[in-house]
């Protein structure tokens, strides 16, 4: 497995240089978080039986500030996205923990108390948006629906927001192309649409699931740069799901690195960037091409990650870890403090950190 970097960055990845990097800054907001999973846990039913698709995940971000979910795919990143805004599959049902939105924990809600609150308190931001778009409908007419059904406007009075929110993503002639289906817009213009679409009713928690997905280059930094400028806007908490650490070094504050269903690492992007403290992030960040001298290989993290069936006891990572040794079969590590603000699941973070 080689990571993701695209957009390549031209400095080593070790986060964003203008945030403070002092640990237990973030922990100064009295707020208190505007997202907090705790504990999430997520089971699917398989014809071979019911698997642990996500394992006790537990993260939170506040207003202002961006998480990513790093790791590769199948780890559970989309899954996680899923149960925290209540859309999984009839397949798939969330067995413990909790989703608090400013306090309110969203599992213990009914079908339609969580419906009022999509939109206005949470809403995501999905991968492909042509799939993700009414294909016989106008865009207008999608991107007014959240005003009519939560703000009681009428038609015109929607549509003009539509119009609005089209002008305030960027796309051109929006009064004209308000008339116009998803097909008819290029990929890079319908990520646009769609992220107007999850912003429209400003959210306090926005969760974007891949937002650049098979956009070129330069298309990807501009819907960043779009989802980093709305979120200013609107002090928005975002949570950025993605595999590609460049991403995440340019724009996410904290990190939680998955594997396997559960999270592995914790804390503040330049730190763990720097310091890593679990093995697979050491591998993450080995392979990217950035951090290898030239004329040396390319390494990557060996293997793949185990089937969901097959879960082995002990560290979930031990068949593709260096460092793995007798206790990592027989003891499942906890995700525990390495220091203020991070937090690994390693026997040997301490060992991982010195050398």
């Amino acid at each position: 497995m080689t990571a993701s970097a695209s957009p390549a960055p031209r400095r080593p990845l070790r986060g964003r240089a203008s945030e403070p990097s002092a640990p237990g800054e973030a922990a100064a907001d009295p707020a208190g978080p505007a997202l907090e999973v705790d504990s999430l846990t997520v089971d699917v039913s398989t014809p071979a039986g019911r698997v642990r698709a996500v394992d006790g995940v537990s993260f939170s971000v506040r207003r202002g500030r961006t998480l990513a979910l790093l790791g590769e795919s199948g780890c559970g990143k989309s899954m996680t996205a899923q149960a925290v805004v209540g859309l999984l599959a009839p397949v798939a049902e969330v067995t413990g923990g909790s989703v608090r939105v400013g306090g309110t924990d969203m599992l213990r809600l009914g079908r339609a108390e969580r419906k009022k609150l999509a939109g206005p308190v949470l809403s995501i931001v999905f991968q492909d948006a042509l799939t993700a778009m009414n294909p016989v409908q106008t865009v207008g007419t999608q991107l007014g629906e959240p005003f009519r059904i939560h703000a009681g406007l009428s038609r015109r009075a929607a549509r003009e927001k539509a119009i609005e929110l089209m002008e305030a993503v960027g796309i051109p002639e929006p009064r004209a192309r308000a008339k116009s289906y998803p097909h008819q817009f290029s990929g890079g213009m319908r990520q646009r649409l769609l992220i107007a679409m999850a912003v429209a009713l400003s959210p306090d928690v926005l969760i974007a699931d891949e937002p650049t997905t098979a956009l070129d280059v330069t298309v990807q930094a501009q819907v960043m740069q779009l989802l980093a400028d709305l979120q200013a806007r609107h002090d928005m908490a975002l949570v950025l799901i993605t595999h590609d650490l460049a991403v995440v070094a340019e724009r996410a504050d904290e990190v939680a690195i998955m594997y396997a269903g559960t999270v592995v690492e914790t804390g503040p992007v330049r730190e763990v960037f720097t310091r890593p403290r679990h093995p697979y992030t050491r591998g993450l960040l080995d392979s990217v091409p950035e951090n290898v001298e030239r004329g040396r290989p390319l390494r990557s993290v060996p293997g793949s990650p185990p089937e969901l069936s097959a879960i082995p006891a002990g560290c979930v990572f031990q068949a593709r870890c260096p460092m793995a040794r007798a206790q990592c079969a027989e003891v499942r590590p906890l995700l525990e403090p390495t220091g203020p603000s991070r937090a690994a699941a390693c026997h040997f973070s301490e060992e991982l950190a010195r050398a």
